[in-house]
């Protein structure tokens, strides 16, 4: 066994740190999006992981299978802790995604092809989550006692009142029904899911 092997180590080098470069570029967009500081760590293990186990382990001869593999070993990883969301779930993906082609296309494209390649797959996802994603709307039915705040001149003392309350802030109403008798209201409010989840965030 040789100590250095000088045609490979540099080939090694320029790979993996353009693979790391690619992965800081996937872990900023999600950044972009998510505050969930934990994944940031565990997205640039599992690149540099990857990476290095599928590139030095490529002359095995098992390449398209064992990448495959390592799709299905993480495809059912459950973790003992929390459950990951679907997002998460796609931004590991990709991650993954990333480190294999850049870890097995060393003896079938250039460095042209190869950054085309990584280009193409982070641009398409930033335009998923910057130009195609629609804001998540989502709604609450409550019920609403303080009925004097229905009336249309006090519409804002009821959207300020229904916020306090619900801690949510509303983008818009619906009063589905008034029953006078007991003095109540069943309004449906709408908000911003993602605007939500990040408030949620941030209170953690």
């Amino acid at each position: 066994m040789d100590f250095l092997h000088l045609e490979i180590f540099p080939l090694l080098i320029i790979r993996f740190l353009f693979n790391l470069v690619s992965a800081a570029l996937v872990v900023l967009l999600y950044a972009r999006i998510s505050r969930k500081k934990e994944f940031y760590f565990s997205y640039f293990a599992i690149s540099v992981a990857v990476f290095l186990l599928v590139y030095l382990l490529e002359n095995v001869k098992l390449e398209l299978g064992f990448a495959l593999g390592l799709f299905a070993i993480f495809g059912i990883i459950r973790y003992r802790t929390d459950a990951i969301p679907p997002k998460e779930m796609t931004y590991l993906f990709v991650i993954i995604a990333v480190s294999v082609i850049n870890a097995l296309s060393k003896d079938y494209i250039g460095y042209f092809e190869l950054g085309l390649v990584n280009v193409l797959l982070i641009g398409v996802l930033w335009i998923l989550e910057k130009a195609l994603m629609l804001k998540q709307v989502d709604s609450l039915l409550v019920v609403y006692e303080n009925i004097e705040n229905l009336h249309q001149k006090k519409e804002d003392d009821l959207l300020a009142d229904l916020e306090i309350r619900t801690g949510i802030r509303i983008k818009r109403y619906q009063i589905e029904k008034l029953d006078f008798l007991r003095d109540v209201a069943m309004i449906t409010i709408f908000f911003d899911v993602r605007e939500q989840n990040s408030k949620r965030e941030i209170n953690q």
